[in-house]
């Protein structure tokens, strides 16, 4: 999804899914692909994201190292691999599940339940989110992911806050949640309970105002 400009949004903006589906790939190509993302899911989950390198994916999925970084183009790429599926499962429940996630409760509760199913997603996935958020400077703000949550937050804080900045206020959302701050909570010693409790209580307290 691209980033929006300087335009005002139309009022209700359609969401899209995703970026479509992938393009059409060889067999052998789709193996080879299937077969470094279950050895980098092994290896990531055994050794931590951080010891892995591309070259031990490779040797682990049995192909060159030069088919992995032509496919990925680094360790970042094959976490945001990892992670289409999960966050593709999220945007549908947003977008066409049951509320308050999805439509038909009031934009406060979505915010809310947005933010419990994103803290969901945290808590299974923070070092392959917080390796695809961190890889570069700004890496986080060029993933369609993140746009796509913005937007979504952006026509709820609209709904529920019509008098706020609603474009402001979805990126300081978004920043209480990101990977790498949630990742310095943990190494505090922040419980996960904690986290949420205070994500709501942000949550909350900005919408009341």
């Amino acid at each position: 999804m691209e980033k929006p400009g300087r335009e005002k949004p139309e009022e209700n903006p359609p969401l899209e899914i995703g970026t479509g589906p992938p393009p059409r790939e060889r067999a052998d190509a789709a193996r080879n692909r299937r077969r470094v993302l279950d050895a980098a899911a092994r290896l990531f989950a055994e050794h931590g994201v951080d010891t892995v390198t591309m070259e031990a994916v490779a040797q682990a999925a049995g192909v060159g190292k030069g088919t992995v970084f032509r496919r990925f183009g680094d360790k970042s790429g094959l976490a945001a691999a990892l992670l289409d599926v999960r966050e593709r499962e999220l945007q549908r429940a947003m977008i066409t599940g049951p509320p308050p996630l999805g439509p038909g409760a009031p934009a406060a509760e979505r915010i809310q339940a947005f933010l419990d199913g994103y803290a969901d997603y945290l808590c299974g996935h923070l070092e392959l989110l917080r390796l695809s958020e961190t890889a570069a400077p700004g890496a986080r703000y060029r993933t369609g992911a993140y746009w796509l949550w913005h937007r979504h937050l952006e026509m709820l804080l609209r709904q529920a806050t019509p008098e706020a900045d609603a474009r402001f206020l979805a990126h300081a959302l978004l920043a209480v949640i990101s990977a790498d701050l949630v990742h310095a909570l943990r190494g505090g010693g922040d419980s996960w309970a904690a986290i949420r409790a205070g994500v709501h209580d942000f949550a909350a307290r900005l919408l009341r105002q």
